[in-house]
């Protein structure tokens, strides 16, 4: 007899278990069959998962089942990523919430915090998955911090330089001065607040004339390059080509022109 609603809770976990106990998520390791793999984006252990992750992996299941039912060699490779410095942030907010600090572990304890929220989190993502129903090779599951992949990855990243294909070189960065440390562009909050113009001038070498410079960021002159105008600018053109003078620091700077600057600027714009 058929149940008035219908209940997944009541067959999904026995199910699922059926399917992982038997196998049916490892590639068949045939090689006379065309392989098909992905890797799955490893979510980060920061905490659980959002509908991102459950619309990514719905599409990554139906696309490994697809192929898994055309017969290929199939794998779907899941994990996890350790995400370094929003981890860190985590486990310092529990600890400060326990009135505890990093400082005052030390390394060591901290380290084992840290492993311990992964441990934690980790595996709270990966019943997730299993509750979505995400047919992964479980027994082939990698963590970022894992010791052949870090090899790997260093691997690669000494190819990658040794062929001229990435470089290390100095550039602005987000600094966390409370994690002391760097972070993405995606880890910054921004907020939006009045400001101000500083107007500088730059004195055009071995002429009697200025340029005059608007910013709001007076601090980074100091590490000007050049002074761009627009080509179109009539009140400039002569001095495309020209260099000017960095005031404080007296460093010689070129003009440019460069259809990127907006001719009609104003201070009212800020």
């Amino acid at each position: 007899m058929l149940n008035e609603k219908f209940n997944p809770k009541d067959f999904e976990d026995e199910l699922y278990e059926k399917w992982e106990k038997n196998g049916y998520f490892k590639p068949s390791m045939d090689k006379t069959k065309e392989s098909f793999c992905i890797m799955m984006p490893p979510p980060n252990v920061t905490g659980k998962l959002h509908m991102g992750h459950a619309l990514d992996d719905t599409i990554q299941d139906i696309l490994i089942r697809f192929k898994r039912m055309q017969g290929y060699n199939t794998l779907w490779l899941p994990g996890s990523d350790h995400s370094a410095i929003s981890t860190e942030m985590k486990v310092v907010q529990k600890l400060k919430s326990e009135g505890k600090t990093k400082e005052e572990l030390g390394r060591e304890k901290f380290l084992e915090e840290a492993w311990e929220w992964t441990r934690i989190y980790g595996g709270t993502i990966q019943e997730q998955q299993r509750k979505l129903g995400c047919s992964c090779d479980w027994d082939r599951r990698r963590f970022t911090l894992d010791e052949g992949l870090s090899e790997a990855v260093l691997e690669q990243f000494v190819k990658l330089y040794n062929e001229g294909l990435i470089y290390k070189g100095t550039r602005m960065v987000n600094w966390c001065p409370n994690c002391h440390t760097a972070i993405s562009d995606a880890e910054v909050e921004y907020k939006e607040e009045d400001s101000h113009l500083w107007h500088l001038r730059y004195k055009v070498k071995d002429e009697d004339k200025y340029v005059e410079v608007a910013t709001t960021r007076p601090e980074t002159m100091l590490g000007d390059t050049a002074v761009a105008v627009h080509p179109d600018d009539k009140r400039y053109k002569d001095l495309v080509g020209k260099t000017v003078i960095v005031p404080i620091v007296n460093r010689e700077i070129p003009v440019i022109a460069d259809e990127f600057v907006e001719k009609e600027f104003r201070n009212s714009d800020v």
